[in-house]
């Protein structure tokens, strides 16, 4: 079951690749992992209002949810699903807690290798150290308005899963303005950040669960 969950959160840090303006390749790589590293460095915490779309290739229906985004170093984060339904997914450290309504479950990241590197890469997806993962096979690519980052899986239990992973950044390379994922079976999931706040003060209480 916690498998599942952090498998599923996983999905929810992900968007698609359908319908976006065309990318051409980014000629100054160096310069664009230098910008990328350089607000990883700055940045301590990050806290943000997103919209979710996920679309399945069963279901006719796009399934979309909102709710709010926080990550603070070093490994806390905090996924709050506040509509249609309630659902909070919390990292602190190396502990996994899930509260659905009123239920509360506990784990512990390190019991299992799969949790942790699905762990490690949406950690790494959001203060942009993926770029330092031998996990993933890199592309660069730009428009007018973006910088798109397509990462391939090279991991076999991961490559299993997901054909693509997008990283948008805007062109200021402020942060991450959306992900985006393309599963094996051609399912995506779209998350647009708004209301982004920067090295924001995030009280410890939101990595707690009771």
């Amino acid at each position: 079951m916690l498998k599942q969950n952090l498998y599923l959160l996983f999905c929810f840090v992900s968007i698609s690749v359908f319908a976006q303006p065309s990318f051409k390749t980014v000629k100054d790589t160096i310069l664009l992992k230098e910008k990328i590293n350089a607000i990883s460095k700055e940045t301590n915490s990050l806290e943000s209002d997103f919209t979710q779309v996920k679309t399945l290739s069963m279901l006719s229906e796009k399934i979309t949810s909102k709710g709010h985004f926080c990550f603070k170093k070093d490994n806390l984060l905090r996924w709050e699903y506040v509509n249609p339904y309630t659902y909070i997914i919390v990292i602190n450290k190396d502990k996994v807690l899930i509260k659905d309504e009123t239920k509360l479950k506990k784990y512990d990241m390190n019991s299992n290798k799969v949790f942790k590197e699905i762990n490690d890469i949406m950690i790494s997806c959001i203060n942009g150290n993926i770029l330092a993962s031998n996990k993933f096979k890199i592309a660069y690519g730009e428009n007018d308005k973006s910088y798109r980052l397509e990462l391939t899986p090279l991991v076999k239990g991961m490559k299993e899963s997901l054909k693509k992973i997008y990283m948008y950044f805007d062109k200021a390379v402020t942060s991450v303005i959306k992900l985006e994922m393309v599963e094996t079976t051609d399912d995506f999931t779209i998350i647009d950040f708004t209301n982004k706040k920067v090295n924001g003060n995030i009280p410890a209480e939101k990595f707690i669960l009771k």
